[in-house]
């Protein structure tokens, strides 16, 4: 049997099916579900949940296994409750972030494959947060994406992922390359995270040798997708420099937060940088 067959057959089951199965529901059980369904009105799932006979993650495993959709119990503890993607994918974040992936598809041209930098005013906008769950939605389409976190300053994807990055990019621009340098991440087979690795001296002398430069070029070949984070721009030029090599930016601005003078003094840096913005966000649910 092929695996599209096997997706095909996992499919075809009901969800009732699937969540009997995660739980080892009796008859008596089901039949309770599906009075208690009838009576309300209510999904099956819902009506499990209801009557104490499955949680809320059981339902949303069953959920993501009927529709092949990347799910991670949210106390699984294996990634942050903030990557909202992959631990809450039914939730209004992570259909904001769904949204956003659909929009900037429909904006990249497939005949001129760029890295996208992903860039905020100031630190605490939620530009970590924003880059780690566009990745996750980008390869939960099973297009293999690449989260580099170039925040030499304050990088936060290693946490948000909960890695252990003793190397990363800090040192293959140093020239100190090891085979471990990219992570795949469990549970999402699609998705790959290159950690900061050591906090250098000099972030912006790295940014700007060529090496950064071509180190972009190679991976963007080797992946459908290359999200790239970047420092705050308050915190110097890192950002922009970073874009400039990446080709493209996604600006994260916090909603009731970010300063339309810092918003403008950043997008007129990139205009100067020659760099697309693909897009302005205005983030609302975290940082």
């Amino acid at each position: 049997m092929t695996a599209d067959s096997e997706s095909s057959l996992v499919q075809d089951r009901s969800i009732g099916d699937l969540i009997r199965e995660h739980r080892n529901l009796s008859i008596e059980n089901v039949e309770q579900i599906l009075a208690y369904q009838r009576e309300h009105g209510v999904r099956f799932g819902e009506a499990a949940i209801a009557l104490g006979l499955a949680t809320t993650d059981q339902v949303m495993a069953a959920l993501s296994q009927q529709f092949q959709y990347s799910f991670v119990p949210s106390k699984a503890g294996t990634f942050a409750d903030e990557l909202v993607v992959l631990t809450q994918p039914f939730t209004a974040q992570a259909e904001a972030f769904r949204a956003v992936r659909s929009r900037l598809l429909m904006t990249l041209d497939a005949s001129q494959p760029a890295a996208i930098a992903v860039l905020s005013p100031d630190e605490g906008d939620g530009k970590s947060y924003f880059a780690a769950n566009l990745a996750a939605a980008l390869a939960q389409l099973g297009r293999r994406t690449l989260l580099i976190d170039a925040d030499m300053r304050h990088p936060r994807q290693h946490s948000l992922f909960k890695l252990t990055a003793p190397s990363g990019l800090s040192s293959v621009l140093v020239g100190r390359v090891d085979e471990h340098v990219v992570k795949r991440i469990d549970g999402l087979p699609n998705l790959y995270v290159m950690p900061v690795g050591g906090l250098p001296p000099n972030p912006l002398e790295l940014l700007e040798r060529p090496t950064f430069e071509l180190l972009i070029k190679d991976l963007v070949a080797k992946f459908d997708h290359v999200i790239v984070d970047t420092p705050a721009a308050a915190m110097g030029s890192d950002a922009v420099v970073t874009a400039a090599r990446c080709g493209i930016a996604l600006v994260v601005a916090r909603r009731d937060a970010s300063r339309l003078a810092a918003l403008k003094e950043l997008t007129d840096a990139l205009s100067f940088a020659s760099v697309k913005v693909a897009g302005l966000v205005y983030n609302e649910f975290s940082g």
